[in-house]
């Protein structure tokens, strides 16, 4: 079964228009695509590397940001395809227009023999709960619900 785990940076509290950072993936399969893509900076890893250290390995390969404590639980959510997602939310703040990313290559167009360099995320931005229930992957909702209970 395939692993990844990521961080959900919020802003604010549940009284003071909570506010959470999610990613856009990026890439051609994603382009033109909204609700329902976005996602928390994640990635895969395998063991030995413990989830928590992976989350915050990932968040800096993503957004160029360094991640700071404290973290807390946000649980596990599964994919239709089975892999498991572990979460951790932290306090901060980010400007999306600094965002850093790592690159990925893929064939494209498909079939071509041509390989092309695509961000793994495009675009960052800053979403209260409401709009960002519609914006994430729905699957990943429970980490927002977890969220909201928490702080």
């Amino acid at each position: 079964m395939k692993k990844s785990a990521g961080l959900l940076m919020y802003r604010g509290n549940s009284g003071d228009c909570l506010e959470v950072l999610l990613a856009h993936p990026g890439g051609p399969f994603w382009r033109g695509k909204d609700e329902g893509a976005w996602t928390i900076p994640k990635g895969e890893y395998e063991a030995p590397e413990e989830p928590l250290a992976a989350a915050i390995r990932e968040f800096g390969e993503e957004t160029g940001l360094a991640a700071r404590a404290p973290f807390f639980s946000l649980g596990d959510v599964v994919l239709k395809s089975g892999k498991r997602i572990s979460a951790w939310a932290f306090a901060g703040d980010f400007d999306p227009g600094q965002l850093r990313c790592n690159s990925f290559e893929i064939e494209w167009p498909p079939r071509s023999g041509q390989r092309r360099s695509f961000p793994e995320i495009d675009r960052a931005d800053w979403f209260g709960l409401d709009e960002a229930r519609r914006k994430i992957n729905p699957v990943q909702c429970a980490f927002l619900e977890r969220l909201a209970l928490a702080v």
